[in-house]
Parts: C-alpha cells; sequence; structure tokens
C-alpha cells in the first residue's frame, strides 16, 4: 500500500481518489477553495470513461442524467432542423455529489492552496498555504487549468487565449416560458453563425432531479472577441479582476448591456428570450498544450496536464481516463519499492497521445464553426 496526496478536489481528483483506492491506497485530498467548491461549467456529455467509473460505483448513468431524444439545428429564420439523437446530458454538480459522498470517510481538506512541492528520498511533501504539510509516497496534480501543481513541477508552462470566450447560464426549467421550454425539453440544440455558436440542453436539477419541471436548462454560447477585450470581460461588478471564470452576478451593466444587444442582433428570438432570462457567467477558452504528466514522484493529470477544446465534450472524460490508467500503472506497487518508473512514462505516452489527439479534433470543430480564426467575426470590443 502507499499513500497517495491529491491536489484538487474537484472531478478530476475525486476521480483519481476511487481508482487510486481501488488499488489499495491511502488517499488524501486537497482543495484550495475555503467553502464548497464552484462548478466552473455546467453541462457535462456522460461519456464511456465518466460510465464505467460510475458503474463500479453502483451508480448508473441514468440516474445522474437526463436523457436527450433529438438533436436540432436551429436557424434565423426558417423551421429547425430536426434528427434521432438519444444521449445523456449530465451536470457538474450530479458527477461531484456521485461521487463525493462515497469518500466521506477520505480527508477530504478545503482552503488548502499548494504552496510548495518537495521529494524527500523516496517520498513527497507538500506544504500549504495555512502551514500545514502533509508527506505521501506520491502526489497527483489534478488542480484544473490554473494548477499551482503544474506552475511548482513544470513552471515554463503557460496558458494561450484561444480567441473566444464561452457565455453561460444555467436555469430552472420552471423559470423558462412553456413555449421556450417546449422548445428546448428531450433536444440537444445548436445555432452557428460566423463567429459564434450556441448549445443548450437540459440537465439534472441542483439536487439531481430528473423530472420534468425540476430540471435545469443549460447554455453556452461561443464567442469571438479580441484578447484585449478581456480585462473588460473579466471585470466583474465588484470591482475583482478575475482571471479564468467570472462568476453569475458579477457581470456589470455595461456588460450585460452589450451581451443583450449582440443576443438580440444575432441569435433566433427564442435563444435571445433564453440569455435574457439568465444569471449569466463566463469562461474564456484557454489552450494549454501537452508537455509532461510524469515527475519524480508526482503526476500532472486532467487540465493540469493539458486542455481540450469544449467542443469534444471530453475534458471530465479525459480527466476519468488518466485516473484509471494511472491507477493501473500504479498498482501492486508500495515502497520502499522503486517506484515502476516503465509503466508510469507508459502511460504518459499513451495519456499525452490521447490529449494531443483531441486537442487537434477540439482546434478542427472550433475552426469549423470559424471560433478562434481570423476569418470569424469579432464581436464584444471595448
Amino acid at each position: 500500500m502507499f499513500t497517495a496526496l491529491i491536489i484538487g478536489g474537484s472531478l478530476g481528483g475525486l476521480a483519481a481518489a476511487h481508482e487510486l483506492r481501488s488499488i489499495g491506497a491511502e488517499i488524501a485530498v486537497y482543495e484550495r477553495s475555503a467553502g464548497e467548491i464552484q462548478p466552473r461549467g455546467a453541462g457535462i456529455v456522460m461519456q464511456p470513461e465518466v460510465e464505467a467509473l460510475l458503474m463500479r460505483l453502483g451508480v448508473p448513468a441514468r440516474s445522474v442524467s437526463v436523457e436527450l431524444h433529438e438533436r436540432q439545428q436551429l436557424h434565423l429564420h426558417g423551421k429547425p432542423r430536426r434528427y434521432v439523437a438519444p444521449q445523456l446530458m449530465t451536470s457538474w454538480d450530479a458527477l461531484y455529489r456521485a461521487l463525493r459522498e462515497p469518500l466521506a470517510d477520505v480527508c477530504y481538506h478545503l482552503d488548502s492552496p499548494l504552496k510548495t512541492v518537495r521529494v524527500e528520498g523516496h517520498d513527497v511533501a507538500a506544504t500549504f498555504a495555512n502551514g500545514h504539510t502533509a508527506r505521501g509516497n506520491f502526489l497527483i496534480g489534478a488542480d484544473g487549468i490554473g494548477s499551482t501543481t503544474r506552475a511548482l513541477l513544470d513552471p515554463s508552462t503557460a496558458t494561450t487565449y484561444a480567441g473566444y470566450v464561452a457565455w453561460r447560464g444555467l436555469e430552472p426549467e420552471s423559470a423558462l416560458p412553456d413555449d421556450l421550454l417546449q422548445l428546448l425539453s428531450d433536444r440537444f440544440t445548436f445555432f452557428g453563425a460566423s463567429g459564434m455558436q450556441l448549445l443548450c440542453y437540459l440537465v439534472p436539477g441542483p439536487n439531481g432531479e430528473r423530472e420534468e419541471g425540476a430540471r435545469r436548462v443549460n447554455w453556452v454560447w461561443y464567442v469571438n472577441t479580441a484578447e484585449e477585450n478581456l480585462p473588460r470581460l473579466l471585470t466583474g461588478r465588484s470591482g475583482r479582476r478575475y482571471a479564468h471564470f467570472l462568476p453569475p452576478g458579477e457581470l456589470t451593466p455595461e456588460i450585460t448591456t452589450e451581451l443583450l444587444a449582440l443576443a438580440t442582433d444575432s441569435l433566433p428570438p427564442q435563444l435571445t428570450a433564453l440569455v435574457r432570462l439568465s444569471h449569466v457567467f463566463m469562461q474564456p477558452v484557454l489552450d494549454l498544450s501537452p508537455r509532461r504528466m510524469v515527475a519524480d514522484h508526482a503526476v500532472l493529470m486532467g487540465d493540469a496536464a493539458g486542455t481540450v477544446r469544449p467542443h469534444t465534450a471530453s475534458g471530465t472524460s479525459k480527466a476519468f481516463g488518466d485516473a484509471a490508467g494511472l491507477a493501473s500503472a500504479l498498482s501492486g506497487w508500495a515502497p520502499p519499492e522503486r517506484l515502476p518508473t516503465h509503466r508510469l512514462e507508459d502511460w504518459e505516452a499513451q495519456r499525452l497521445a490521447h490529449l494531443v489527439t483531441l486537442a487537434a479534433m477540439g482546434m478542427r470543430l472550433a475552426s469549423n464553426s470559424s471560433l478562434g480564426t481570423t476569418i470569424g467575426r469579432q464581436f464584444l470590443g471595448a
């Protein structure tokens, strides 16, 4: 048995906790948030890697998902184009609850920003902002795109702006008028134009509710905007400048007015109504090119190791796949034996190849929608 320190208590870190515990590791999770973790994205497409872990935990995928039956393409003028496409859609909080509750007996430390990582012989020590030092045999950096673990292990890496932002909303279906809800229910809805794309679908309610009337409508609207506009868009009404996520309630009146004007000019009227009814939040789309995942007695996984564009619907499943493969590479290892270096290197090579393929696919999908390209229209300039 070995002791694993997991940095990051969101979905990727929880997946790593389950996978490593399944091979007998003793685990402790350290999350930088002081209180309940706020979801950085609302809707999640159910993927095989996620479903596989849920099944092992005795959680049927359908029990945390809304089932869709069709896809539809909306147009500014004319009828929607629809076709049959069954799909399960879940949410960040539904998955978080499904993964967190079985780990009630695990040490899960909030308010624990990582400060230093150092190798001490065959072990690793992590020091946190509160002065606490944790020691273990292995450390996993699953702390997302703004990873402190990555900054400590490989400080030369940096994110780059992809050229567009994701405006988002997550509203109770009960707050929508009947005609709008009838259009969106049971369907994955798309709309596209030069320099923008909007997707919409229903997900479980805040406590996992799946019955009609208690679910939520999740939407994301990708919009091209120049990098010089980001400081203005990421400055909240409180005056705080955000780096990776502008929370609900923080849009300034000025930006709200601009965004609603853009919706009125560019979106079908039903989607304009949806934006108007929503508590909008925003994420800039960022790229982090993969370079390495394995260091001495430590690894990076999920978005800490490299990102994929959201169009692949693979961010969560990639992290779950990283966690499953890592557990396989470490299976059977117990200190004071030497680390299974060759197995870790094979895991790194396989996962980096997968990440590179997904990243390239996401960029192609974005380019096909003229997102982040020089040919797509630009919006929300100062």
